[in-house]
């Protein structure tokens, strides 16, 4: 029997609130399947299990704040669980929807304008409903047996206007919770900076050819270029990449780069592009995408912000030409990208207006030294010359 427990999301996370349950006792549930949704000052976040097998018990009810590491509810594995399997619990097909039971939060919703009389409904989605006046008959339910998540809400929201919408993230506890993981970094990480200039002309040259050939929603921006060969540069020089626990570096074995994204209103977040190194250019901005736009709707996933392996952070479209990132424990090299500018360059002695940007690295003086920090940098821009082996 496995536990699942509350997961920890980062070193500034102590707890979490469980919003809802996507599965009930009796489910069966495979490596990667998203089970819970928990709140933390980082937004609602889809919490993976990694652990395959039959839910037993659920542990912790909806609307619960419990520290990291706390039980939330109990897996069978596969082996342990199969005997049993082919008996349905009883209670199974009496439960429509994946939460946990709660004698204040009923299944069947109580008849109203807004809602069919058999809609069903988690406890949670009902709840985001009515704070901010959406019509349940105009949601389609993506749950079991068809039943309105809370996921299925959000999305109703994004799409249709309502008159109440409040913001779904408390800003301000972000901004505690950030200012004391920064905190700590600088108190705990013997920090080095180097800055590079690179001469991005030829990433220019190859975007315009490239994006000439697909549609405006399909194209690439000059940010997945330099996310790519800064992944590729972190599987070359595998001390850039990794955790920094318990008074020893720990090599991660994937690279698993985070992208520092603004949260409209304050806010950041750095959820990770999972095997970086392994997707090509396409892949990787069709996931950008997709990650700003979650994220910055709040609904990461646990995987997402548990285990990006070394961040890379910029602010060109802010107008900022150099910045010095703070490194994000327990990782311990984080890479800052200023905007492009024109500047006159040297090409084979002879002076002209190339485009260039400015790569800074944060390096951890407990791991790395400026000279490696040096050559990380190095194999960065080299790679951007050649763009079109990325």
């Amino acid at each position: 029997m496995a536990e699942f427990r509350m997961p920890s999301l980062g070193s500034d996370m102590e707890a979490g609130t469980l919003v809802e349950w996507l599965v009930k006792p009796g489910d069966w549930v495979k490596r990667g399947d998203i089970v819970a949704v928990i709140e933390t000052q980082k937004g609602a976040i889809e919490i993976e299990t990694f652990q395959p097998g039959q839910i037993e018990k659920i542990l912790v009810n909806p609307h619960t704040k419990v520290p990291v590491g706390t039980p939330l509810a109990l897996i069978k594995g596969e082996r342990e669980a199969m005997p049993g399997a082919a008996v349905p619990p009883p209670a199974v097909p009496a439960v429509p929807v994946a939460v946990a039971p709660l004698a204040r939060a009923p299944i069947e919703p109580p008849a109203a304008p807004s809602a069919a009389p058999h809609v069903r409904i988690s406890p949670a989605a009902r709840q985001l409903a009515e704070a901010h006046g959406i019509d349940l008959a105009a949601v389609t339910g993506s749950g079991p047996g068809g039943a309105i998540t809370h996921a299925d809400v959000e999305r109703r929201l994004a799409t249709a206007p309502e008159k109440k919408r409040a913001p779904s993230l408390d800003l301000n506890a972000m901004r505690t919770a950030i200012a004391a993981a920064m905190m700590r970094s600088k108190r705990e990480i013997p920090h080095y900076y180097l800055e590079h200039q690179v001469d991005v002309t030829p990433c220019e040259q190859w975007l315009a050819q490239k994006n000439a050939t697909l549609p405006p929603d399909s194209r690439l921006l000059i940010g997945a270029l330099v996310i790519k060969a800064v992944a590729l540069a972190a599987r070359r020089f595998p001390a850039f990449n990794g955790f920094y626990r318990e008074g020893q570096f720990e090599p991660a074995q994937a690279v698993h780069v985070g992208v520092a994204i603004t949260i409209r209103g304050g806010g950041l977040a750095a959820p990770a592009l999972h095997d970086t190194d392994q997707l090509s250019l396409d892949d990787l901005m069709n996931r950008m995408r997709d990650l700003v736009q979650r994220t910055r709707a709040g609904r990461i996933r646990s995987s997402e912000l548990s285990d990006p392996t070394i961040t890379v952070s910029s602010l060109g479209e802010r107008g900022v030409e150099t910045m010095y990132a703070i490194i994000y424990p327990p990782q311990v090299a984080i890479v800052g990208v200023g905007k492009t500018v024109t500047r006159p360059w040297v090409i084979d002695g002879a002076i002209g207006p190339r485009s260039v940007i400015t790569l800074t690295l944060s390096g951890d003086h407990r791991v790395t030294d400026g000279h490696a920090g040096g050559l990380f940098l190095a194999d960065i821009a080299k790679l951007l010359q050649e763009p079109a082996k990325l």
